[in-house]
């Protein structure tokens, strides 16, 4: 997918003007609220009128304020998943789900319906009616419904916003699912660093009606660790684990991850671990209550604000983040190429799904 636009609206005493060029099925509008977000995702779905400017997909133009083009929202083929489900109160699930694709031309229907529900994981839910349904399973029937009228790209609206942190990471894994297994490119617009991190590969970050960066997510949590409160957030992704007096060890590239809150699973279950929770050492502390002792070398330095951020390859590919202040890296001797330890709680790891 490609998307090339340039844009400019003014809205109150709120004035938009951002352009950029981008390809890639896998993008992420990042954020704070009021930074002009949603104005870009309702700009595209032809939702809201731009003052000025162009909008291009796959090189077909959407809208051209100086050629007088502006395509209706059903003719540009884009589909939107709102915060909010949004879905028929007077329909069923399997009806709602359905919507879209009755009223798609038939070639054009290049998804089946029966193989989305099956990864959607809607069979139990299609003789439901829809205010019988949680919040997560609304919003899964929503993305469904998208899906199923065959846009050719997908403009995820903060989906995961009005849900609980349990139901957001049971959602995330569906997400990934359907996008990786049915191609359809997406834009997720999101002012979370770790769902941008888990979704998407390329991000384009806002400000204030502004266009600030186009980087990836990785990049910008690694920015942010000395301005957030929770550091940066490893993500691991872990699988198989081995139950041993109540604790839970995973195989990790060349090391051993014990963890408190593991369980066992098919497939994979993703943790996260803060860059505080990372405890540096020049060499194995004598004794410890803390069960990972892991042997790394420092593969980066970085300052962050009045932090030094560490970055350790813990061998088999595998690598974290952790974070000193500037004195503790000094006595420690932090350097690239440097032997260290580092040492973490089995109870420091939170799973996510």
């Amino acid at each position: 997918m490609k998307l090339d636009l340039a844009l400019i609206k003014q809205q109150g005493e709120f004035f938009f003007d951002v352009s950029f060029g981008v390809e890639g099925k896998r993008l992420g509008i990042f954020g704070p609220s009021g930074s002009g977000k949603t104005t870009l995702m309702h700009m595209l779905a032809g939702l809201v009128r731009p003052d000025h400017g162009r909008i291009a997909l796959d090189d077909e133009v959407l809208f051209d304020n100086d050629q007088g083009i502006d395509l209706p929202p059903e003719k540009r083929r884009i589909g939107v998943v709102f915060q909010h489900a949004h879905l028929f109160p007077h329909m069923g699930v399997e009806q709602n789900l359905l919507y879209g694709y009755k009223r798609t031309p038939k070639n054009e229907r290049k998804i089946d319906p029966e193989a989305l529900i099956e990864v959607l994981g809607l069979r139990p839910l299609l003789d439901r009616g829809v205010n019988t349904l949680s919040g997560g399973e609304r919003q899964r029937v929503a993305i469904g419904r998208t899906v199923l009228s065959c846009p050719r790209l997908i403009l995820l609206d903060e989906p995961l916003t009005g849900l609980d942190e349990k139901l957001k990471y049971q959602i995330i894994p569906y997400l990934k699912r359907v996008f990786t297994e049915f191609g359809i490119p997406f834009l997720l617009i999101s002012h979370s660093l770790n769902e941008m991190r888990l979704m998407t590969d390329q991000v384009l970050a806002m400000d204030d009606g502004s266009l600030v960066d186009q980087t990836t997510a990785e990049a910008l949590a690694l920015e942010r660790l000395g301005s957030s409160k929770t550091g940066y957030i490893n993500l691991l992704e872990l699988s198989d684990p081995k139950e041993h007096d109540g604790l839970f060890h995973y195989a990790w590239g060349d090391e051993e991850i014990v963890i408190v809150a593991g369980g066992k699973t098919e497939g994979t279950a993703m943790f996260e671990l803060s860059s505080k929770d990372v405890t540096l050492f020049k060499r194995d502390p004598e004794a410890t209550s803390a069960r990972n002792m892991l042997h790394c070398r420092v593969s980066a330095l970085f300052e962050s604000g009045n932090r030094v951020g560490v970055e350790l390859d813990c061998g088999g590919g595998k690598s974290l983040v952790s974070q000193v202040v500037g004195e503790a890296a000094r006595d420690l001797g932090l350097e690239k190429g440097s032997p260290i330890v580092a040492v973490i709680k089995a109870s420091s790891f939170r799973r996510l799904y």
